[in-house]
């Protein structure tokens, strides 16, 4: 399959980007799968009612069939059209994150494919803030089914050349928009129960989506790999680069005492750290994710690190580790999984 890319100079001009967009939107409609940008990571999109669709998305990423998939609208209308028993509190949700990276996980009507469903009784749907994302959904005039657009288990996409890195010959279209600000995907909140639950952490932080609703309860999976997940997909490897990861909770001498020790065994090592400690290190390959002063930017990098160190030679990375508030457990929760859960704590 030849995948065709549109570039989009411009993302705040649709006039500039509609003809792309078109495009884009007739093969969506036509039951093919595109990749296109979000404000998290690339998405691969296809029409969420169209079971076929929907499963070229398993096939190109050799993702689990038992993995739900998040459905992207464009107008709050097309939620009420696909999830049923909305609480007030999800309302109040929507009116201060959406646009934005909070999925919501709500009861569904059934007229969603159950391929995205992964037949649960219960539809997760957000509404991304991105102009081409927006664009897209509303000129195709179809709600769409997006993954990140990767193959299963690796880092997500932040660029169009990642998603082209991946999938190329695999998926009918990239809608090129750039680089995603937010880095980490969507918070995504069940909403099903009495007191809502925070299934993934992510660009909405917890403390955010409890000042506006009050209590929220973290899934226990999260942590305790013994617990059964709520949903699926929290089972799953994901975000893993291709040398195993370990993350290092403990100072940056214990960190480069680590490293010391594999080199000498003749291991090539790489540390993932911060701009404010990059030079503290002394390893094969050290490379900076952003500022430990704002762990925003440490977010948006944290892919493209990842990325990075498969494009060298070493054989392990070391990680520092980062605050588990804010923002921080979001990225501590993509670690951890491209980790394997893998952390030494020193003593």
């Amino acid at each position: 399959m030849e995948t065709k890319i549109w570039i989009v100079d411009n993302i705040e001009d649709k006039s500039q980007f509609y003809p792309q967009i078109s495009q884009a939107a007739q093969l969506l409609r036509a039951g093919e799968i595109v990749a296109f940008p979000t404000e998290t990571v690339y998405g691969l999109g296809a029409n969420a009612t169209n079971t076929a669709a929907v499963e070229k998305i398993f096939s190109a990423k050799g993702r689990p069939s038992d993995n739900p998939l998040i459905v992207h609208i464009a107008q709050l209308q097309q939620l009420e059209e696909f999830a049923t028993d909305i609480p007030t509190f999800a309302y109040q949700l929507i009116e201060r994150f959406w646009p934005g990276p909070l999925t919501l996980v709500l009861k569904a009507k059934g007229n969603i494919s159950e391929k995205v469903t992964a037949g649960l009784p219960t539809v997760a749907v957000r509404m991304p803030n991105h102009p081409i994302a927006l664009a897209l959904i509303s000129e195709c005039g179809l709600p769409l089914a997006a993954p990140s657009a990767n193959l299963s288990g690796r880092p997500s996409p932040t660029t169009a050349k990642h998603v082209y890195d991946d999938l190329n010959g695999r998926i009918a279209g990239i809608v090129d928009g750039g680089e995603t600000g937010v880095g980490v995907e969507s918070t995504v909140l069940d909403c099903t129960e009495e007191i809502p639950v925070i299934l993934r952490p992510g660009g909405v932080t917890k403390e955010e989506i409890e000042q506006v609703i009050g209590k929220v309860r973290i899934d226990v999976a999260l942590e305790d790999k013994t617990a059964a997940p709520k949903s699926p997909g929290m089972k799953y490897t994901h975000y893993a680069p291709k040398s195993p990861l370990i993350i290092v909770a403990g100072s940056r001498t214990h960190l480069q005492h680590l490293v010391d020790e594999q080199r000498k065994r003749g291991m090539k090592v790489g540390v993932l750290t911060t701009e404010e400690n990059q030079h503290f290190y002394q390893a094969d390959v050290v490379l900076p994710c952003g500022r430990r002063e704002d762990l925003h930017t440490v977010a948006a990098h944290l892919y493209e690190v990842l990325r990075h160190f498969d494009e060298t030679d070493v054989e392990l990375i070391y990680s520092e580790s980062f605050p588990a508030e804010g923002i921080g457990a979001a990225i501590m929760n993509r670690l951890k999984k491209a980790a394997g859960y893998q952390v030494i704590r020193e003593k």
